[in-house]
């Protein structure tokens, strides 16, 4: 099981890793070993989700969703391929919280009254200076 949070933990077969060869720079090494891990999570098919959490989920990680509704995480920065498959499960259980994060409620909030008097007093000086502009006779020739 992994836990993702106190009241939620998700069975290790509803992930499914794939290994294939990573990209960039490593020599004869790179080449042969099969060291990059993509996870893979059914977030519609999740029997471990409630209703709404797959819902939350769906739209916190809108651009992260295939068009099946499969989460997928590649991990490649490590040369081995259990250092990447911990990476791409630690982002994975990352992501999750993140989005199951209740949001906090925005606070109305009102602007302090030195700022309000800034404002006023920004205004009058740009009103005045326009004023003047339009009155000035050197423009009329």
């Amino acid at each position: 099981m992994i836990e993702i949070t106190d009241e939620l933990a998700i069975p290790e077969n509803e992930i499914t890793y794939t290994a294939s060869r990573s990209s960039g720079p490593g020599g004869q090494h790179v080449n042969k070993v099969s060291s990059r891990i993509t996870l893979r999570f059914d977030v519609a098919a999740s029997s471990s989700l409630t209703e709404a959490q797959k819902q939350r989920i769906m739209t916190r990680l809108a651009t992260r969703l295939s068009q099946d509704g499969v989460l997928s995480i590649v991990a490649q920065q490590q040369r081995s391929q259990a250092a990447n498959r911990d990476a791409a499960l630690t982002r994975f259980v990352a992501l999750l919280r993140a989005a199951l994060r209740p949001e906090t409620p925005r606070r109305p909030t009102k602007p302090a009254k030195e700022a309000i008097e800034r404002r006023l007093t920004e205004k009058k000086r740009r009103s005045r200076l326009k004023q003047e502009r339009s009155s000035d006779a050197s423009w009329d020739n």
